[in-house]
């Protein structure tokens, strides 16, 4: 039977906004809006879905970065609150979007990497020096670049040493927030690559967030579709790109572009633009976008429907 590393049941998170200029005017954005899933043991679990659909938010949800306004989130069995947060720290790690931002520029190499086992004293310091130069080589990079500085390096070079960083305390779930969008197509594959190396060597389970369809789908076991802040689909990934069931999906899915040239694609678009979350439709927040909206889309929210096995969509067309 398939266990399940992180588990949330109807999580919410929304944020109070002012406007005015005494601010009395409040309103709420709701960023995730009752969302329950679930992250197998060693599995890859893609999560995309267009700018400002929750993703984000949902992954400093997952890190205890954030905690819900609602619902409960799921470690190993145990709820958040009954965790550590020192322990849990060790277990779960993440890889920022931006490789530029999310290492510290006055620190060395060996610095950033080594902080999470020097805080918890895994070791002496000749032992911890000699694990981030291990680290180092598991990540394709050189032992003596822990002296140096992270501006010294390329895009790719530091996400390579955020990577390092993140599997220091040998973790069992690292959640990946774009981990390639910044980076050049070429740096991409070998970044994604590396991180499929890691996943096999210590036994990793993934959440990878991204936009790019065609790089979830080279990554990752299931795929899980947002809209926003609510899930649309959830499937096993050759399944979803061969048999999309959401009209959401299906648009998305045909807006890939092909590498080829020679074949002429139509001009795929959404229509209209993607609501404001201070205030989303009523019913199935896709329906005003929707080219196959029906009555009780605009008032009923559609229940979670598994259609096949490990196929579930969010639609009243099921």
């Amino acid at each position: 039977m398939t266990t399940n590393i992180l588990e949330i049941k109807n999580i919410k998170r929304h944020y109070p906004v002012s406007s005015g200029i005494l601010s009395l005017s409040k309103a709420t954005i709701k960023a995730v809006n009752d969302i329950s899933l679930e992250v197998r043991n060693g599995e890859t679990l893609g999560l995309v879905g267009e700018s400002g659909c929750g993703k984000s938010t949902l992954a400093r949800l997952l890190t205890g970065l954030e905690s819900p306004d609602s619902g409960t989130i799921f470690f190993k069995g145990k709820a958040f609150k009954d965790w550590d947060s020192s322990k849990i720290g060790t277990m779960m790690q993440m890889v920022f979007q931006d490789p530029y931002s999310s290492l510290n520029p006055r620190q060395k190499v060996g610095n950033i990497i080594s902080e999470g086992m020097r805080i918890n004293k895994t070791g002496t310091r000749l032992e911890i020096s000699k694990r981030v130069e291990e680290l180092l080589v598991q990540v394709g990079m050189r032992p003596e670049h822990a002296k140096r500085y992270p501006h010294e390096f390329s895009g790719g070079q530091r996400q390579r040493i955020a990577i390092a960083r993140a599997i220091a305390m040998n973790p069992d779930l690292i959640i990946c927030d774009e981990p390639v969008s910044a980076l050049d197509v070429s740096v991409q594959a070998q970044v994604l690559n590396l991180l499929k190396k890691i996943q096999t060597e210590f036994a990793l389970s993934y959440v990878f967030i991204s936009h790019d369809l065609s790089v979830v789908s080279h990554i990752s076991d299931r795929v899980a579709v947002m809209y926003l802040g609510k899930l649309m689909e959830i499937s096993p990934t050759e399944e979803l790109y061969h048999n999309p069931l959401h009209p959401y999906t299906q648009i998305l899915l045909e807006a890939v572009p092909i590498p080829d040239p020679t074949i002429q694609t139509a001009d795929v678009s959404i229509p209209g633009d993607m609501p404001s979350p201070i205030s989303p439709p009523p019913g199935c927040p896709f329906h005003p976008r929707c080219p196959k909206a029906m009555d009780i889309c605009k008032e009923t929210p559609p229940m979670r429907k598994e259609i096949k096995k490990d196929h579930t969509v969010f639609c009243h067309l099921y």
